[in-house]
């Protein structure tokens, strides 16, 4: 090998040591269980108002609190989770037909914790609720 192909060779090596120590660190999702969830209907001052869009005709709808415990395995923190689930009426109805995603958690401490979610569903929904396939993920640092 030549002296000018060791020189770029020895300076692209520098290049990546250089750049890798000012980037920033990769983050990974990291998963966050949710489980013995349970639904109650909110209070009249957190439900006041409630709407959700039907088209062109504002529909009334019903407010539940959604809460549960969160199981973190990461060892850190868990910042801006999302939350995914699916919830159905008694005649199993989608309540919220193509939305997976239904809140956040801000912050979701290491080991296990509680978390509450607010949600609204149409009036028109028959009770008792059916939570599924409920789950968190979220990052160990905030995502700009």
């Amino acid at each position: 090998m030549s002296l000018r192909a060791k020189f770029a060779c020895l300076c692209v090596a520098f290049a990546l040591l250089v750049s890798s120590c000012f980037s920033p660190p990769a983050l990974a999702v990291t998963q966050i269980e949710l489980k013995d969830l349970t639904y109650a209907e909110c209070s009249p001052e957190v439900g006041k108002g409630t709407v959700t869009s039907g088209g062109p005709i504002m529909r009334l709808a019903n407010c539940f609190i959604i809460s549960g415990t969160t199981v973190n395995k990461s060892g850190k923190p868990v910042m801006d989770a999302d939350v995914f689930g699916r919830i159905f009426d008694a005649n199993n109805n989608p309540a919220m037909e193509n939305r997976g995603r239904l809140g956040a958690i801000d912050v979701v401490e290491p080991g296990e914790g509680t978390f509450e979610l607010r949600v609204s569903v149409p009036e028109a929904l028959e009770t008792p609720l059916k939570l599924e396939q409920f789950k968190a993920s979220g990052f160990t640092a905030k995502v700009r």
